[in-house]
């Protein structure tokens, strides 16, 4: 499939876990991207393994002069900017009492700023294109919060109110900004938190699984994005979409359906 041909995507996080999984889809589709990441020798192997249409960066999120430097190479590199996936992001889960002001102001740097600078920091290449799209991962938990996640939720909910009000000031300049919120993200990023969360996950899908019959998966959010990156999506800006398998549509039904044929 090549209906990204001729795109070029940054995309932040781009080492691991959904990261990866949208740098690679965005290849598979035409896209030439730029992977981010401060994790060296797995970025570098990503970016080998896509072939000429992927090139790696070693870059800080939170650093301005990280930022014009990725613009840079991705101009330089593959031709106009026209796609931002602001996908980096750290978590800390942790009751509010011992949750510190250093560890929540780590995820405001990360989860907040980060993908702010990203923002800012392709406003005038993409207007100089005529437009592209951003695509900010935000999280189910900024919709629907669990305990323990005070400074990461309140991250995303940020950023979904960031990314409503990029939509309304880019919108004239054919920059679309829309919100991706995944129920399950990459388990590297939760197992220092909850060792083995790899096989809670399994368990839980295999006995209380979302409506849709399962969890969510990488590959589905890289499946979103790449809709977004694309001319399709053209008239969808300041949108949530909620990967979660329904569980945001309410209670599941236990049992069968009352007034439903047997």
């Amino acid at each position: 499939m090549d209906r990204l041909e001729g795109k070029t995507a940054i995309v932040t996080g781009a080492a691991r876990g959904s990261g990866e999984a949208i740098a690679r889809r965005l290849v598979a589709d035409g896209a030439c991207v730029v992977l981010v990441d401060l994790l060296d020798e797995l970025g570098k192997a990503v970016a080998r393994d896509l072939g000429d249409r992927a090139r790696f960066v070693r870059g800080d999120v939170t650093s301005e002069d990280d930022w014009g430097a990725t613009i840079e190479l991705a101009r330089s590199t593959f031709g106009p900017l026209t796609t931002l996936v602001n996908n980096a992001a750290i978590i800390h889960i942790a009751p509010i009492e011992h949750t510190g002001v250093e560890d929540y102001l780590r995820l405001v740097r990360v989860n907040e700023i980060g993908p702010f600078l990203g923002i800012r920091s392709v406003i005038a290449p993409m207007r100089e294109n005529g437009g592209g799209s951003i695509v900010n991962i935000a999280s189910i938990d900024a919709h629907h919060v669990a305990g323990g996640t005070s400074a990461y939720s309140a991250s995303k909910f940020a950023l979904r109110g960031l990314t409503k009000v990029a939509a309304l000031e880019l919108g004239r300049d054919g920059i679309r900004v829309n919100c991706v919120n995944p129920a399950a993200g990459s388990d590297e990023m939760v197992e220092p938190f909850v060792p083995g969360i790899a096989k809670m996950r399994a368990l839980q899908e295999r006995h209380d699984p979302p409506p849709i019959g399962r969890r969510g998966r990488v590959e589905d959010v890289a499946a979103t994005v790449a809709f977004l990156a694309a001319d399709d999506s053209a008239f969808y800006t300041g949108a949530d979409f909620d990967l979660d398998g329904g569980i945001s549509a309410g209670m599941k039904i236990k049992g069968p359906i009352p007034g439903a044929p047997s």
